[in-house]
């Protein structure tokens, strides 16, 4: 039997390679370089030096030991880039509102300056730190910031109105109570006309916190206050702001009424003070805004038939009034 040849002998079956199992070297991670913060969700992030800052009150400020020295480094803390020394220095200036006003005075302008710039930053410590610096020097000066520095006030003014008007609810807090410091320690007469202007603001929430402001202004004037500045201005504020868009602005139009009326001619007997009060209201107003006047005080039971009678006179149904005392209800 004849051998085949080798070549034509059948492929022996080739073993098939086995997978090697690859090692991979553990991934070490990159340490962050110095000053550079690194997001990493399963850490907790660091303590906020904002969260943890202090406010002082008013009564806790103590005085300043060698105040005359200390004086001329204040202006230079406010300056300061580091946010945490202006809180520092707006606190010092605190303690010289309360305990040294006089040292305080001369550099009063500069330092509601950098009040003002303070309420702007977006920092809420050192903006509500600032606020709380305006309150002491309310307090500490009164009708003084109107005599001297008209400007700086103007805007101090306008910075409260808009942090009352905001969202974060503890700086808006600390920004009413020196709104009603303001209008506690100032001369409402002076203090009306600067408010004024803002009740008709473009910010609603600025025209009700200004509205407030007026009313509780209003409630500290007498008669012959109010008629120095203005009755007719006064009764014609109040009924635009009787339509305003937030109740806050509304209620404190009631109050300006409220206030005016029983202040108008307190003389009077009441039936004659109704009379004249119902004749002014639509002498000096448009008729709608008139009669919404009329029923503000006449919703809280000062207005009787009577007077009700006596506007339709005014209005010149005569027919209609005889009709009525025809009747038996005269």
């Amino acid at each position: 039997m004849a051998l085949r040849p080798i070549d034509n002998a059948l492929p022996l079956a080739l073993e098939r390679p086995k997978k090697q199992v690859k090692v991979s070297a553990p991934i070490q991670k990159q340490q962050p370089e110095f000053g550079v913060i690194v997001n990493d969700e399963n850490q907790a992030p660091p303590p906020s030096t904002e969260s943890a800052f202090d406010y002082i009150s008013s009564d806790d400020l103590k005085s300043i030991t060698d105040p005359e020295s200390k004086i001329q480094c204040l202006i230079e803390g406010l300056d300061s880039k580091d946010w945490t020394k202006v809180c520092e220095s707006l606190n010092n200036a605190r303690r010289f509102a309360i305990h040294h006003s006089s040292l305080l005075l001369p550099i009063l302008e500069k330092v509601t300056v950098v009040v003002v710039k303070a309420m702007k930053n977006p920092r809420s410590a050192l903006c509500k730190t600032a606020i709380m610096t305006s309150s002491d020097i309310f307090n500490a000066f009164s009708d003084k910031l109107l005599d001297s520095m008209t400007d700086a006030f103007d805007n101090l003014l306008l910075q409260l109105l808009l942090k009352a008007s905001q969202d974060k609810r503890f700086v808006c807090e600390e920004a009413d109570r020196a709104l009603n410091i303001m209008v506690t320690s100032m001369n409402p007469l002076p203090l009306l006309r600067k408010l004024h202007a803002y009740v008709s603001h473009a910010n609603p929430r600025v025209r009700a916190k200004a509205a407030v402001s007026i009313s509780h202004s209003i409630a500290k004037t007498g008669l012959e206050g109010m008629e120095e500045f203005g009755l007719v201005l006064l009764v014609r504020m109040a009924a635009e702001l009787l339509n305003d868009r937030l109740p806050e602005a509304r209620e404190a139009a009631r109050n300006i009424v409220n206030s005016v009326y029983e202040s108008y001619e307190p003389r009077n007997e009441e039936e004659q003070k109704q009379e004249s009060w119902q004749s002014f209201c639509q002498t000096n107003l448009p008729a709608i805004h008139a009669q919404s006047v009329i029923k503000i005080v006449s919703s809280n039971g000062t207005l009787v038939v009577y007077t009700r009678l006596s506007l339709i006179w005014r209005l010149g149904f005569r027919q209609i009034e005889l009709e009525v005392n025809s009747m038996g209800l005269h």
